[in-house]
Protein backbone atom coordinates (compact mmCIF):
# COMPACT_ATOMS: atom_id res chain seq x y z
CA UNK A 1 0.00 0.00 0.00
CA UNK A 2 1.39 3.45 -0.93
CA UNK A 3 0.61 6.24 1.57
CA UNK A 4 1.10 9.87 0.49
CA UNK A 5 1.02 12.76 2.93
CA UNK A 6 0.74 16.41 1.75
CA UNK A 7 0.89 19.18 4.38
CA UNK A 8 -1.01 22.42 3.83
CA UNK A 9 1.19 25.47 3.23
CA UNK A 10 0.20 29.07 4.18
CA UNK A 11 0.58 31.50 1.31
CA UNK A 12 -1.11 34.80 0.55
CA UNK A 13 -3.58 34.58 3.45
CA UNK A 14 -4.98 31.15 2.47
CA UNK A 15 -4.05 27.52 2.81
CA UNK A 16 -3.30 25.94 -0.58
CA UNK A 17 -3.08 22.16 -0.72
CA UNK A 18 -0.43 21.48 -3.34
CA UNK A 19 -0.03 17.82 -4.09
CA UNK A 20 2.50 16.48 -6.53
CA UNK A 21 3.27 12.77 -6.10
CA UNK A 22 6.18 11.06 -7.74
CA UNK A 23 6.77 7.49 -6.69
CA UNK A 24 9.96 6.02 -8.10
CA UNK A 25 9.36 2.41 -9.03
CA UNK A 26 12.30 1.15 -11.09
CA UNK A 27 12.70 4.71 -12.31
CA UNK A 28 9.06 5.11 -13.38
CA UNK A 29 6.40 7.61 -12.34
CA UNK A 30 2.88 6.89 -11.17
CA UNK A 31 1.54 6.96 -14.71
CA UNK A 32 3.79 4.00 -15.58
CA UNK A 33 2.34 1.73 -12.89
CA UNK A 34 0.01 -0.74 -14.65
CA UNK A 35 -3.47 -0.76 -13.23
CA UNK A 36 -4.28 -3.84 -15.36
CA UNK A 37 -2.40 -6.54 -13.49
CA UNK A 38 -1.32 -9.79 -15.20
CA UNK A 39 -2.66 -12.93 -13.62
CA UNK A 40 -6.18 -11.70 -13.01
CA UNK A 41 -9.27 -12.31 -15.14
CA UNK A 42 -10.17 -10.36 -18.26
CA UNK A 43 -13.24 -8.98 -16.54
CA UNK A 44 -11.11 -7.72 -13.67
CA UNK A 45 -8.64 -6.13 -16.09
CA UNK A 46 -11.44 -4.40 -18.00
CA UNK A 47 -12.97 -3.14 -14.80
CA UNK A 48 -9.59 -1.85 -13.66
CA UNK A 49 -9.07 0.00 -16.94
CA UNK A 50 -12.52 1.57 -16.80
CA UNK A 51 -11.91 2.86 -13.30
CA UNK A 52 -8.32 3.94 -13.94
CA UNK A 53 -8.93 7.70 -13.71
CA UNK A 54 -10.98 7.34 -10.55
CA UNK A 55 -8.30 5.17 -9.01
CA UNK A 56 -5.56 7.64 -9.92
CA UNK A 57 -7.37 10.37 -7.96
CA UNK A 58 -7.44 8.35 -4.80
CA UNK A 59 -4.86 9.04 -2.11
CA UNK A 60 -4.31 5.33 -1.47
CA UNK A 61 -3.66 3.02 -4.45
CA UNK A 62 -3.40 -0.75 -3.97
CA UNK A 63 -0.61 -2.27 -6.06
CA UNK A 64 0.68 -5.86 -5.83
CA UNK A 65 3.83 -6.19 -3.78
CA UNK A 66 5.73 -7.60 -6.79
CA UNK A 67 5.23 -4.37 -8.72
CA UNK A 68 6.49 -2.34 -5.79
CA UNK A 69 9.85 -4.12 -5.64
CA UNK A 70 12.59 -1.62 -6.54
CA UNK A 71 15.06 -2.31 -9.29
CA UNK A 72 18.56 -3.27 -8.17
CA UNK A 73 20.48 -0.25 -7.03
CA UNK A 74 17.36 1.90 -6.55
CA UNK A 75 15.81 2.80 -3.21
CA UNK A 76 12.12 2.44 -2.54
CA UNK A 77 10.56 5.89 -2.06
CA UNK A 78 7.62 5.89 0.38
CA UNK A 79 5.91 9.17 1.38
CA UNK A 80 3.35 9.06 4.19
CA UNK A 81 0.22 11.22 3.90
CA UNK A 82 -2.99 11.61 5.88
CA UNK A 83 -6.11 10.20 4.36
CA UNK A 84 -7.68 13.66 4.16
CA UNK A 85 -6.27 17.12 3.63
CA UNK A 86 -6.83 19.54 6.54
CA UNK A 87 -7.48 23.25 6.06
CA UNK A 88 -8.08 25.93 8.66
CA UNK A 89 -8.98 29.61 8.73
CA UNK A 90 -6.17 32.11 8.43
CA UNK A 91 -6.08 35.19 10.63
CA UNK A 92 -6.10 38.22 8.39
CA UNK A 93 -4.51 41.02 10.40
CA UNK A 94 -5.36 44.66 9.77
CA UNK A 95 -4.12 47.82 11.52
CA UNK A 96 -6.37 49.01 14.36
CA UNK A 97 -6.48 52.62 15.53
CA UNK A 98 -7.45 53.19 19.17
CA UNK A 99 -8.16 56.76 20.30
CA UNK A 100 -8.02 57.78 23.97
CA UNK A 101 -9.27 61.02 25.50
CA UNK A 102 -9.37 62.30 29.07
CA UNK A 103 -12.03 63.54 31.48
CA UNK A 104 -15.56 64.31 30.28
CA UNK A 105 -18.48 65.61 32.38
CA UNK A 106 -22.14 65.88 31.32
CA UNK A 107 -23.55 67.24 34.61
CA UNK A 108 -25.99 70.02 33.66
CA UNK A 109 -25.17 72.02 36.81
CA UNK A 110 -21.70 72.86 35.54
CA UNK A 111 -20.53 75.52 33.11
CA UNK A 112 -19.58 73.30 30.20
CA UNK A 113 -23.03 71.70 29.93
CA UNK A 114 -24.75 75.08 30.31
CA UNK A 115 -22.63 76.39 27.45
CA UNK A 116 -23.48 73.34 25.35
CA UNK A 117 -27.22 73.89 25.85
CA UNK A 118 -26.86 77.53 24.81
CA UNK A 119 -25.06 76.41 21.63
CA UNK A 120 -27.81 74.05 20.51
CA UNK A 121 -27.27 71.01 22.68
CA UNK A 122 -25.18 68.92 20.26
CA UNK A 123 -21.52 67.93 20.55
CA UNK A 124 -20.42 70.35 17.85
CA UNK A 125 -21.06 72.95 20.54
CA UNK A 126 -18.42 71.26 22.72
CA UNK A 127 -15.79 69.82 20.35
CA UNK A 128 -14.56 71.05 17.00
CA UNK A 129 -15.25 69.09 13.83
CA UNK A 130 -11.67 67.76 13.59
CA UNK A 131 -11.96 66.14 17.03
CA UNK A 132 -15.39 64.72 16.27
CA UNK A 133 -14.12 63.24 13.01
CA UNK A 134 -11.03 61.81 14.72
CA UNK A 135 -13.15 60.12 17.40
CA UNK A 136 -15.69 58.75 14.94
CA UNK A 137 -13.10 57.45 12.49
CA UNK A 138 -11.08 55.50 15.07
CA UNK A 139 -11.68 51.76 15.20
CA UNK A 140 -12.01 51.96 19.01
CA UNK A 141 -12.56 55.14 21.05
CA UNK A 142 -12.22 55.32 24.84
CA UNK A 143 -12.78 58.22 27.26
CA UNK A 144 -12.72 58.72 31.03
CA UNK A 145 -16.38 58.88 32.14
CA UNK A 146 -15.96 61.10 35.21
CA UNK A 147 -19.57 60.95 36.54
CA UNK A 148 -22.54 58.59 36.98
CA UNK A 149 -25.65 58.53 34.73
CA UNK A 150 -28.69 58.59 37.02
CA UNK A 151 -31.55 60.55 38.54
CA UNK A 152 -31.26 58.62 41.80
CA UNK A 153 -28.99 58.72 44.85
CA UNK A 154 -27.66 61.47 47.09
CA UNK A 155 -24.41 63.45 46.84
CA UNK A 156 -21.56 62.06 48.91
CA UNK A 157 -21.61 63.94 52.23
CA UNK A 158 -18.71 66.34 52.70
CA UNK A 159 -17.38 65.99 49.15
CA UNK A 160 -16.63 69.35 47.50
CA UNK A 161 -17.52 68.37 43.95
CA UNK A 162 -20.09 65.72 43.12
CA UNK A 163 -21.33 64.97 39.60
CA UNK A 164 -24.37 63.26 38.13
CA UNK A 165 -25.71 63.38 34.56
CA UNK A 166 -29.13 62.69 33.11
CA UNK A 167 -29.10 59.18 31.59
CA UNK A 168 -30.28 60.61 28.26
CA UNK A 169 -26.93 62.37 27.83
CA UNK A 170 -25.28 59.02 27.07
CA UNK A 171 -26.27 59.67 23.45
CA UNK A 172 -23.35 62.10 23.26
CA UNK A 173 -20.99 59.15 23.54
CA UNK A 174 -22.84 57.39 20.73
CA UNK A 175 -22.64 60.56 18.65
CA UNK A 176 -18.86 60.59 19.13
CA UNK A 177 -18.39 56.91 18.36
CA UNK A 178 -17.23 56.03 21.88
CA UNK A 179 -16.94 52.26 22.32
CA UNK A 180 -15.68 51.90 25.89
CA UNK A 181 -15.32 54.12 28.98
CA UNK A 182 -13.27 53.99 32.12
CA UNK A 183 -15.32 54.15 35.34
CA UNK A 184 -12.47 53.61 37.78
CA UNK A 185 -12.29 57.21 38.97
CA UNK A 186 -13.15 59.33 41.98
CA UNK A 187 -16.51 60.58 40.68
CA UNK A 188 -18.29 57.47 39.40
CA UNK A 189 -19.63 56.85 42.94
CA UNK A 190 -20.56 60.50 43.68
CA UNK A 191 -24.26 59.68 44.23
CA UNK A 192 -23.81 56.30 45.85
CA UNK A 193 -24.50 52.72 44.78
CA UNK A 194 -27.90 53.34 43.17
CA UNK A 195 -26.52 55.91 40.75
CA UNK A 196 -23.58 53.65 39.91
CA UNK A 197 -25.93 50.76 39.15
CA UNK A 198 -27.94 53.07 36.89
CA UNK A 199 -24.69 53.98 35.13
CA UNK A 200 -24.02 50.34 34.27
CA UNK A 201 -27.54 49.96 32.88
CA UNK A 202 -27.36 53.21 30.92
CA UNK A 203 -24.04 52.39 29.27
CA UNK A 204 -25.11 48.83 28.50
CA UNK A 205 -28.35 50.11 26.99
CA UNK A 206 -26.31 52.36 24.72
CA UNK A 207 -24.07 49.40 23.77
CA UNK A 208 -21.01 51.04 25.31
CA UNK A 209 -18.64 48.89 27.33
CA UNK A 210 -17.30 50.00 30.70
CA UNK A 211 -14.33 48.84 32.72
CA UNK A 212 -12.95 49.39 36.22
CA UNK A 213 -16.26 49.19 38.12
CA UNK A 214 -19.00 46.64 38.59
CA UNK A 215 -21.98 45.31 40.48
CA UNK A 216 -19.53 43.36 42.62
CA UNK A 217 -15.78 42.91 42.84
CA UNK A 218 -15.80 40.10 40.29
CA UNK A 219 -17.27 42.37 37.63
CA UNK A 220 -15.08 45.30 38.66
CA UNK A 221 -12.04 43.06 38.12
CA UNK A 222 -13.20 41.77 34.74
CA UNK A 223 -11.16 42.90 31.72
CA UNK A 224 -13.16 43.96 28.68
CA UNK A 225 -12.15 42.53 25.32
CA UNK A 226 -12.69 43.98 21.89
CA UNK A 227 -11.76 41.98 18.80
CA UNK A 228 -10.57 43.98 15.82
CA UNK A 229 -8.08 43.54 12.99
CA UNK A 230 -7.60 39.87 13.83
CA UNK A 231 -6.57 40.76 17.41
CA UNK A 232 -8.11 40.37 20.84
CA UNK A 233 -7.47 43.64 22.70
CA UNK A 234 -7.89 43.81 26.48
CA UNK A 235 -8.95 46.93 28.37
CA UNK A 236 -8.41 47.13 32.13
CA UNK A 237 -8.90 50.02 34.56
CA UNK A 238 -8.39 50.92 38.22
CA UNK A 239 -8.13 54.04 40.39
CA UNK A 240 -5.50 55.09 42.90
CA UNK A 241 -7.67 58.02 44.03
CA UNK A 242 -8.65 58.83 46.78
CA UNK A 243 -5.49 58.12 48.80
CA UNK A 244 -6.76 59.36 52.17
CA UNK A 245 -8.67 56.50 53.73
CA UNK A 246 -11.49 55.75 54.07
CA UNK A 247 -12.15 56.64 50.44
CA UNK A 248 -15.38 58.37 49.39
CA UNK A 249 -15.38 56.26 46.23
CA UNK A 250 -16.13 52.76 47.43
CA UNK A 251 -14.38 49.72 46.12
CA UNK A 252 -16.68 46.94 44.99
CA UNK A 253 -17.08 43.96 47.32
CA UNK A 254 -18.45 40.46 46.89
CA UNK A 255 -21.95 41.85 47.38
CA UNK A 256 -21.84 45.61 46.71
CA UNK A 257 -21.17 47.73 43.62
CA UNK A 258 -18.15 49.96 43.37
CA UNK A 259 -14.90 50.59 41.54
CA UNK A 260 -11.59 48.71 41.40
CA UNK A 261 -8.87 50.42 43.43
CA UNK A 262 -5.11 50.26 42.93
CA UNK A 263 -3.73 52.14 45.93
CA UNK A 264 -2.78 48.61 46.91
CA UNK A 265 -2.25 47.21 43.42
CA UNK A 266 -2.62 43.50 44.25
CA UNK A 267 -6.13 43.06 42.78
CA UNK A 268 -5.40 45.13 39.71
CA UNK A 269 -2.23 43.19 39.01
CA UNK A 270 -4.35 40.03 38.94
CA UNK A 271 -6.59 41.68 36.35
CA UNK A 272 -3.66 42.66 34.13
CA UNK A 273 -2.15 39.17 34.37
CA UNK A 274 -5.46 37.59 33.39
CA UNK A 275 -5.83 39.97 30.44
CA UNK A 276 -2.26 39.33 29.31
CA UNK A 277 -2.91 35.58 29.24
CA UNK A 278 -6.09 35.91 27.18
CA UNK A 279 -5.42 38.82 24.83
CA UNK A 280 -2.97 39.80 22.12
CA UNK A 281 -2.54 43.31 23.55
CA UNK A 282 -3.33 44.64 27.05
CA UNK A 283 -4.14 48.25 27.97
CA UNK A 284 -4.01 49.62 31.53
CA UNK A 285 -6.24 52.69 31.88
CA UNK A 286 -5.44 54.10 35.32
CA UNK A 287 -6.66 57.01 37.45
CA UNK A 288 -3.74 58.29 39.54
CA UNK A 289 -1.49 61.18 40.54
CA UNK A 290 -2.28 64.60 42.00
CA UNK A 291 -4.65 67.19 40.57
CA UNK A 292 -3.07 70.17 38.79
CA UNK A 293 0.46 68.75 39.07
CA UNK A 294 2.29 68.74 35.74
CA UNK A 295 5.05 66.38 36.90
CA UNK A 296 4.23 62.73 37.43
CA UNK A 297 5.06 61.30 40.83
CA UNK A 298 7.27 58.49 42.09
CA UNK A 299 4.15 56.57 43.14
CA UNK A 300 2.84 56.65 39.56
CA UNK A 301 6.12 55.32 38.20
CA UNK A 302 6.24 52.58 40.85
CA UNK A 303 2.75 51.45 39.92
CA UNK A 304 3.57 51.61 36.22
CA UNK A 305 6.56 49.33 36.74
CA UNK A 306 4.32 46.78 38.46
CA UNK A 307 1.74 46.99 35.66
CA UNK A 308 4.43 46.34 33.05
CA UNK A 309 5.74 43.36 35.00
CA UNK A 310 2.18 41.98 35.17
CA UNK A 311 1.81 42.19 31.38
CA UNK A 312 0.52 45.64 30.39
CA UNK A 313 1.51 46.66 26.85
CA UNK A 314 0.34 50.28 27.08
CA UNK A 315 -0.47 52.47 30.10
CA UNK A 316 -2.82 55.45 29.75
CA UNK A 317 -3.31 57.79 32.72
CA UNK A 318 -5.98 60.25 33.83
CA UNK A 319 -7.07 62.31 36.87
CA UNK A 320 -4.58 65.21 37.30
CA UNK A 321 -6.73 67.44 34.96
CA UNK A 322 -3.50 68.66 33.32
CA UNK A 323 -1.04 67.07 30.94
CA UNK A 324 1.90 65.16 32.33
CA UNK A 325 4.78 63.61 30.43
CA UNK A 326 5.63 60.24 28.92
CA UNK A 327 8.04 57.48 29.83
CA UNK A 328 9.12 54.08 28.55
CA UNK A 329 9.39 51.27 31.07
CA UNK A 330 11.25 48.67 29.10
CA UNK A 331 9.49 48.86 25.75
CA UNK A 332 6.11 49.81 27.24
CA UNK A 333 5.04 53.45 26.84
CA UNK A 334 3.38 55.27 29.74
CA UNK A 335 1.15 58.31 29.17
CA UNK A 336 0.96 59.70 32.68
CA UNK A 337 -1.99 62.06 32.18
CA UNK A 338 -4.16 63.12 29.25
CA UNK A 339 -5.61 66.03 31.23
CA UNK A 340 -9.16 67.33 30.89
CA UNK A 341 -10.81 66.70 27.56
CA UNK A 342 -14.17 68.43 27.92
CA UNK A 343 -14.78 68.92 31.60
CA UNK A 344 -15.06 72.53 32.80
CA UNK A 345 -14.65 76.18 31.82
CA UNK A 346 -10.90 76.47 32.44
CA UNK A 347 -8.42 77.16 29.67
CA UNK A 348 -6.19 74.08 29.70
CA UNK A 349 -3.89 72.21 27.36
CA UNK A 350 -5.40 68.86 26.42
CA UNK A 351 -4.81 66.00 24.04
CA UNK A 352 -5.92 62.80 22.40
CA UNK A 353 -3.68 59.75 22.26
CA UNK A 354 -3.79 57.60 19.13
CA UNK A 355 -2.40 54.06 19.31
CA UNK A 356 -2.07 51.94 16.17
CA UNK A 357 -1.84 48.17 16.59
CA UNK A 358 -0.92 45.46 14.10
CA UNK A 359 -0.58 41.73 14.79
CA UNK A 360 -0.67 42.33 18.54
CA UNK A 361 2.08 44.95 18.48
CA UNK A 362 2.04 48.71 18.99
CA UNK A 363 3.27 50.17 15.70
CA UNK A 364 2.71 53.87 16.44
CA UNK A 365 1.77 56.05 19.41
CA UNK A 366 0.78 59.62 18.67
CA UNK A 367 0.14 62.64 20.91
CA UNK A 368 -2.48 64.96 19.37
CA UNK A 369 -2.41 68.38 21.09
CA UNK A 370 -5.76 70.00 21.87
CA UNK A 371 -6.86 72.95 23.99
CA UNK A 372 -9.93 73.38 26.23
CA UNK A 373 -11.05 76.99 26.25
CA UNK A 374 -14.42 78.65 26.83
CA UNK A 375 -16.12 75.28 27.44
CA UNK A 376 -14.99 74.18 23.98
CA UNK A 377 -12.15 71.82 23.00
CA UNK A 378 -10.25 72.22 19.72
CA UNK A 379 -7.64 70.08 17.99
CA UNK A 380 -4.37 71.83 17.21
CA UNK A 381 -2.29 71.37 14.06
CA UNK A 382 1.29 72.10 13.01
CA UNK A 383 1.53 75.85 12.46
CA UNK A 384 -1.07 76.69 15.13
CA UNK A 385 0.30 79.06 17.74
CA UNK A 386 -0.02 76.57 20.62
CA UNK A 387 0.90 73.35 18.80
CA UNK A 388 4.69 73.55 19.09
CA UNK A 389 4.47 75.00 22.62
CA UNK A 390 2.44 72.05 23.90
CA UNK A 391 4.77 69.55 22.24
CA UNK A 392 7.78 71.26 23.81
CA UNK A 393 6.14 71.38 27.23
CA UNK A 394 5.23 67.70 27.09
CA UNK A 395 8.71 66.67 26.09
CA UNK A 396 10.18 68.68 28.97
CA UNK A 397 7.96 66.79 31.44
CA UNK A 398 8.85 63.39 30.00
CA UNK A 399 11.55 60.91 30.95
CA UNK A 400 14.90 61.09 29.22
CA UNK A 401 14.18 57.95 27.17
CA UNK A 402 11.35 59.59 25.19
CA UNK A 403 11.44 61.28 21.82
CA UNK A 404 8.57 63.35 20.42
CA UNK A 405 8.51 64.12 16.72
CA UNK A 406 7.37 67.39 15.16
CA UNK A 407 3.99 65.84 14.40
CA UNK A 408 3.58 64.27 17.86
CA UNK A 409 4.73 60.66 17.37
CA UNK A 410 6.06 59.23 20.64
CA UNK A 411 9.05 56.89 20.41
CA UNK A 412 11.66 55.39 22.67
CA UNK A 413 15.08 57.00 22.49
CA UNK A 414 17.66 54.34 21.72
Amino acid sequence: MIHVNIKPRRKGGAFLIIAYIVLMVTGCGLDDIPLSIPGITKEQNEKSEAEEEEVREKVSISVPESVMSPAPGRAMVEVTMPEESVSEDVIEYEPVKILFAGDMNFDRHYANMNALMQRGGEMDGALDEDIIEEMRSADITMINNEFPYSDRGSPTAGKKFTFRADPSTVHYLNDLGVDIVGLANNHAYDHGPEALLDTFDTLSGAEIQYVGAGRDITEAMTPRYIEAGGMKIAFTAATQIERSLPADTKEATETDPGVLRTLDPAKYLEVIKQADEEADFTIAFVHWGTENEFQYEASQKELAEKYVEAGADLIIGAHPHVLQGFEYIGDVPVVYSMGNFWFNSKTLDSCMIEATLMEGELTELKFIPCIQKGCFTSMLHPGDSDFERILSDELSRSAGNVELSEDGVITKKE
